[in-house]
This record gives C-alpha cells, structure tokens and sequence, in this order.
C-alpha cells in the first residue's frame, strides 16, 4: 500500500547535536515520511545553562534557533517552542528562593514571548511539575503557568503544557481568566480525560478510536535526543511509522490523518502547514 500524501507532523519533539543524534535524528523522521516538526526547547541546564535571570534563557532560544536551522536544511519545516521547563524550578531554588526562582522562570518566559513576537517561535511552553512537589512550591508553579497564559493571550499564540499526567482540567479556569482559548492550551502527553487540547503519544492505544470520533489532537513523539537515553521516550520516526500503520490497518481514514496532522495543529499554532 503506497502511503497517502499527507503532512506528517511531530507536535512535540526535541533535536540535539551535542547530547544527542541530532540532525541525523531529524533526517529519520524525514525518512519514516514525516515533514513537520514543533520544536520544543530542552531544560536550561541539558545546555550548559544555569540561569539567574530571565536574560540567561536567551543563550537556550538562541541554541534552538540555530539547530532549526540545520533542520530546515533537510527538508523538513520546523516550527519553534520556546519556553522554561517546569522542572527548572527545583534547580533555581537550589540557589535562590522560591519567590526568586518563580520571577526568573517569568522573566525567562518574557523573553520567549518576544520571540514568538518577533516571529522566531510560534509557541510558549511552560506547565507545572510532574512529580509530587510542596504546595509552596505548586503554587509557585500555578503562578508562573499563569503567566505563560497571559503572555500566550497577549501574543495570539498557542502553550504547551508540561503537567502531571491526567486532565488537569484546573488549568481550564487558569486560561479562561487569563483571555486564552482553552483549545490553544495544548496538553503535552496527554491523557484522553483532558479537556485541553490533547496531543498523544504517537503510540497512545486510544488514538485509532478517538480519530473516529472526531476528537481534535495532535500527535508527538516526545524524542528526548540525549545519547544516554537512546530512543526515549519513542524515537524520531513513531510519528510516521505509527500514522502508516493506523491507515494500512484501517484503524483510522485519511480524513483522520489529515485532521491530525495538518487541520489541527494549523488552526492550533496559528500557522499554515502544508504539503513541500
């Protein structure tokens, strides 16, 4: 079976030359079939960055821009995401206070958010940690996620979230106050209960059922690119290879795929994907 033309499109993936495969990691998802990536900056410090202020993150946006660049350069279309990891708040605080942390995290997402202005980056990336934390220290998170929010509504721009796995349908009130549509907020290893926009897992068992039914996601590997952890958390080519095999199977239609992969994250992101 000769694979439709469609858009192949990676919503969450990251590419690394120095700690990882890099381009050679991109040239794979090429060659599964796949043609667009949302490319999500690392944590700060799998760069050699120990940031202090919001200033220092540039360093990390900077590092991503040119890696972007290698990428186009295979022939893929790279869309970046910019923004402070939610685990970097039990660094900082390691350094400075907890308030302190908080401000530099808000600082650091400022400055991605005049990227995305500037037209350099099409998204924010922030969220809240994954594991337990003191309800100081998730507050402190609620409040820098809140200010992803409100940058995001300020830039017309979509954020992904890096959350704890489940619904976190609270984050629903959060956008509402902020002036964010709920599906601009996009859920990051989703689970289905979301009422965000989810984006699975490429190899998400519930995938071939919820595109029957209409549901609106997008689909990621979440590739980690770090040669210490080869192929997490799937590799580069899932994307492509798990959209095959949903339509040679029959699991989904083209109509599905098209909805995923370009219909979806177009309307999502704010930009225009398309067939090279």
């Amino acid at each position: 079976m000769k694979p439709p033309a469609i858009p192949i499109t990676d919503d969450h993936i990251h590419i690394d030359p120095v700690n990882g495969r890099g381009i050679e990691a991109a040239k794979d998802f090429r060659r599964g079939g796949g043609t667009h990536i949302f490319l999500v900056t690392k944590p700060s410090w799998s760069l050699g960055v120990e940031p202090s202020t919001g200033e220092d993150y540039r360093a990390v946006f900077d590092t991503t821009l040119r890696v972007a660049d290698l990428i186009r350069e295979t022939g893929l279309v790279v869309y970046p995401v910019f923004g402070v990891h939610p685990a970097e708040i039990g660094r900082l605080t390691e350094r400075m206070s907890l308030d302190a942390a908080a401000a530099v995290m808000m600082a650091g997402l400022d400055l991605a958010a005049r990227y995305v202005e500037d037209g350099r980056a099409v998204a924010l990336k922030s969220g809240r940690p994954h594991y337990e934390v003191t309800p100081e220290m998730l507050a402190a998170s609620n409040a820098v996620l809140y200010h992803a929010l409100e940058l995001a509504a300020d830039c017309d721009c979509a954020v992904q979230l890096h959350a704890e796995s489940g619904p976190c349908a609270d984050v629903v009130d959060m956008a509402g106050r902020a002036g964010i549509a709920v599906e601009r907020v996009v859920k990051h290893f989703a689970t289905p209960d979301t009422p965000l926009m989810p984006s699975f897992i490429a190899r998400h068992e519930e995938i071939p059922a919820l595109a029957r039914s209409g549901r609106r996601f997008t689909m990621e590997s979440d590739y980690m690119d770090e040669n210490s952890r080869p192929g997490a958390v799937i590799g580069p080519k899932s994307v492509p290879r798990f959209t095959r095999r949903y339509l040679e199977e029959g699991l989904i239609t083209e109509e599905d795929a098209w909805r995923i992969h370009q219909e979806t994250p177009s309307s999502t992101y704010g930009v225009d994907i398309a067939l090279p």
